[in-house]
C-alpha cells in the first residue's frame, strides 16, 4: 500500500507516490484542470491512480499563509479534501506546504531544466517534497 501526494492549484494538481516501504516520494504526474470549479475529471484521475498504485491515504499539500493564517487558497484546499474523501472514502491529511512551490523551483533549477519546461514539472516535484515531508515526519515517529 503506498501514499500519495498532492499539490493542489487553480490551473493543476501536482501528484506524487510513495514507494510501498513508504520511506520515499517520487514525483508521479501532473494532471491539468479544465476549470478551476469542475472537479470530475480531476477526481475521476486521482481515483484511477489510486486504483493502480494501491493507494491507503493521500497527503494534501495545505497552503498556509506565512503568518500562520488560512487565506482563500486554503479554504479551496479545504473543499477540495472533502471532495477527496466523498469519492475515495481515503483519510486525506493536510500538510502545510508553505515554500514547497519554491523548493521544487530550486530543485528543477539545479537540475539544470530550463526556465521555460520548469512549468511542466513543478506542481508534481512540490507534490513530492510535500509528500516526502509528511513521510518523514512518520518515520520519525
Amino acid at each position: 500500500m503506498r501514499i500519495i501526494g498532492l499539490d493542489f492549484g487553480t490551473k493543476t494538481v501536482g501528484v506524487a507516490l510513495s514507494d510501498e516501504l513508504k520511506i520515499t516520494a517520487q514525483a508521479l504526474e501532473t494532471i491539468t484542470r479544465k476549470s478551476e470549479n469542475k472537479l470530475r475529471q480531476t477526481l475521476a484521475r486521482i481515483e484511477e491512480i489510486i486504483e493502480e498504485y494501491q493507494v491507503e491515504k493521500i497527503v494534501l499539500g495545505y497552503p498556509k499563509n506565512m503568518n500562520n493564517t488560512i487565506g482563500e487558497r486554503a479554504s479551496a484546499v479545504e473543499d477540495f479534501k472533502e471532495a477527496l474523501e466523498r469519492r475515495t472514502g481515503l483519510e486525506v491529511v493536510l500538510w502545510d506546504e508553505r515554500l514547497s512551490t519554491v523548493e521544487a523551483q530550486k530543485v528543477l533549477m539545479a537540475q539544470g531544466v530550463r526556465r521555460e519546461h520548469r512549468k511542466e514539472h513543478v506542481d508534481q516535484i512540490a507534490a513530492a517534497i510535500i509528500l516526502s515531508g509528511y513521510l518523514d515526519s512518520m518515520n520519525a515517529q
